[in-house]
């Protein structure tokens, strides 16, 4: 089983902010897959289901950003899932709006979900950044541009690449990060 992680912050005023970017591309898998709600279990809002006939379990924690670690721990050890077979869903600062990049382990760049599932889970599970972009006006504090809401032609190419990334993402959780990486470029 594979577990497909989008992270966020849980609550209507976050709703369309950049820093949701993950929880909005699980919400396209959820409706491309009609994936079934699990329920509120694991400190997340869960769903299961198959995606080509591979079983997958796909959450959106309810702990806050900083806190993610502490649901995907949960669900990792329940359900005794190895790191080979998580992928996380998060927005990056230090891509423009649009890139999309993806990597096993690593560092975090500065994210504090990924700090916290780092500390709890270890750091070799797949990442796909999701890029954001910086501000324009670098007097801009960071907090408050990545809780600020996309603009509508951000939201225009997020559902966009959420689309791209959700019909292709078989390819992931087939190991095949180059032709997922490939299918996404030559969609756009």
């Amino acid at each position: 089983m594979y577990l497909l992680v989008g992270l966020g912050n849980y609550g209507k005023e976050y709703e369309n902010t950049r820093h949701n970017y993950g929880f909005l591309l699980i919400d396209k898998i959820i409706s491309r897959y009609n994936l079934d709600y699990f329920g509120k279990k694991f400190k997340s809002d869960c769903y299961q289901g198959t995606i080509n006939e591979k079983k997958v379990f796909v959450i959106k924690p309810n702990t806050f950003m900083n806190l993610s670690g502490f649901a995907l721990q949960e669900v990792v050890k329940f359900f005794k899932i190895s790191l080979a077979e998580i992928i996380v869903f998060h927005d990056d600062l230090d891509l423009e709006i649009g890139r999309v990049k993806y990597k096993i382990g690593g560092g975090s760049g500065g994210h504090n979900g990924i700090k916290s599932i780092d500390e709890n889970i270890g750091k070799d599970y797949a990442r796909v950044r999701l890029g954001i972009g910086k501000p324009a006006d670098l007097r801009y504090e960071i907090a408050d541009y990545v809780l600020a809401k996309f603009s509508s032609e951000e939201l225009k190419i997020v559902d966009k690449i959420n689309q791209k990334i959700a019909d292709n993402i078989l390819y992931l959780i087939n190991g095949d990060s180059a032709n997922f990486l490939n299918k996404i470029i030559e969609q756009l």
